[in-house]
């Protein structure tokens, strides 16, 4: 199928910068997971601190990068009209990736400010706030001049203005410290748990009803329902952040009741999608894309859901709190919440961007890609529950000091590197398939 307008083209920049940081953020993430078994590999070159901090930040850069150029993909079919300005679209894309590579590049030097998740120097994080308001003023000039307005695009707008909103506190480094962190969960918990979610409730409408051809009214309800869901559950959520902090002890009963119901929405987003599938009204070609679209739901009820709710009420994060069981939680809810999404999102529209007549990928290969990527991070999940729970026992329950529980934990950071690797095969295998792109079979778009 040919894209319908001439300026979806201007997503493709932003789905090539994802990918790239995509594979620097694995190959970063191979290095500390090696580091866990040798910790003097690489030093003092990449010390572990820094080797994690930019494998976080290259987490939030590429994904947001992905959101970026699935939403310059889809608003022009969901407003029925061009991108407002493509120039300023360009633009905007040149600051992220220039102030993006920067801020990473001066971690290696010593050039953060320090402050876990938003180490980004002032000047950089000015530089992200005029790069989303671009982005943002595009996107309202762009559903001003087209045709019609969609829930899809109404709730992708608003997940980007609650993204530029909380980003702001990011900026509130108050010399408390329970104030402080009381604020930055502003950032992290409502970017993630919150409306960050938003975003990928529109993009998994828009791909459903591309890829089943259903009602759009009935896509639309189970949105609007997801929204609602996470609204109600994510902002009052942010309490499960709080306990153990300084704050109040009513944050106990509120962040237990609301963050336990954070898994509703997720699991809204699973039957949504299976019922989708369900009713669809044609089988799409693109069965890679199909799979990346479900396999997102599926994988982010198991890890922002399932995972999240298992050590979230306060009797049991009284002991897994700053464990690997959270990072276990950690790994697989954002590759499952949002990193599938993105290349959901990039398998479907890179094809229709390449070419001019029907769908050309290598649909073997993605497949492949999905598995091997989907069953390593589920293993990297279950190693690191394996040493958060001995970690809890012998730190949290008989007091051992924390570098000796380290060593009783060596065989899961083992098992972890091990299909880390196997991860990294996956990703390779899908980018081989996004860069160099050779298959000569055009499957046609119902």
């Amino acid at each position: 199928m040919k894209y319908q307008f001439e300026s979806q083209r201007v997503s493709y920049p932003y789905f090539v910068a994802a990918m790239a940081l995509f594979a620097a953020q694995i190959l970063f993430g191979l290095v500390i997971g090696a580091q866990y078994l040798w910790p003097d590999l690489l030093f003092p070159a990449i010390p572990f601190n820094i080797g994690r901090m930019i494998h976080i930040n290259l987490l939030v850069v590429w994904l947001i990068f992905g959101f970026m150029g699935a939403a310059y993909y889809l608003l022009p079919e969901e407003v029925e009209g061009e991108i407002y300005s493509t120039k300023l679209a360009l633009v905007q894309f040149w600051m992220f990736l220039v102030g993006g590579a920067t801020a990473i590049v001066g971690y290696l030097f010593g050039w953060h400010d320090g402050r876990e998740f938003l180490e980004q120097p002032f000047l950089i994080k000015v530089a992200i706030v005029i790069v989303v308001l671009m982005f943002i003023f595009n996107m309202i000039m762009t559903m001003i001049k087209g045709r019609r307005r969609t829930s899809i695009s109404i709730v992708l707008l608003t997940g980007f203005l609650g993204l530029a909103v909380f980003y702001l506190f990011a900026f509130y480094k108050p010399a408390n410290m329970t104030v402080d962190k009381y604020y930055w969960w502003f950032v992290v918990h409502l970017w993630v748990e919150g409306v960050w979610e938003l975003i990928m409730a529109a993009l998994l409408s828009f791909l459903l009803i591309k890829l089943t051809g259903i009602d759009r009214e009935v896509a639309e309800k189970w949105l609007y329902v997801i929204v609602g869901l996470t609204f109600l559950t994510g902002i009052i959520g942010t309490g499960h952040h709080y306990y153990w902090i300084g704050t109040p002890a009513f944050w106990h009963t509120w962040g237990m009741w609301f963050s336990a119901f954070e898994i509703l929405p997720f699991a809204a987003m699973v039957a949504f999608s299976f019922k989708m599938i369900s009713k669809r009204a044609r089988n799409h070609p693109n069965r890679a894309a199909v799979l990346w679209t479900i396999g997102a739901a599926v994988l982010s009820f198991l890890g922002a859901g399932v995972w999240g709710f298992m050590h979230t009420l306060p009797q049991i994060n009284f002991y897994t709190h700053g464990t690997q069981i959270t990072a276990s939680h950690g790994h697989l809810a954002f590759y499952g919440a949002y990193a599938v999404i993105v290349l959901a999102m990039t398998s479907y529209a890179v094809p229709n961007l390449r070419k001019t007549t029907g769908i050309i990928t290598h649909q073997k290969q993605e497949i492949f890609a999905f598995w091997t990527m989907a069953v390593s991070m589920i293993f990297i999940a279950l190693s690191l529950t394996g040493a958060g729970i001995v970690q809890v026992y012998l730190q949290r329950v008989l007091g051992m000091p924390y570098m000796e529980t380290q060593s009783y934990m060596t065989v899961f950071y083992a098992i972890r590197l091990f299909f880390g690797v196997t991860f990294a095969i996956g990703l390779a295998v899908y980018l081989y398939d996004f860069f160099f792109n050779g298959s000569s079979k055009s499957l046609k778009q119902g």
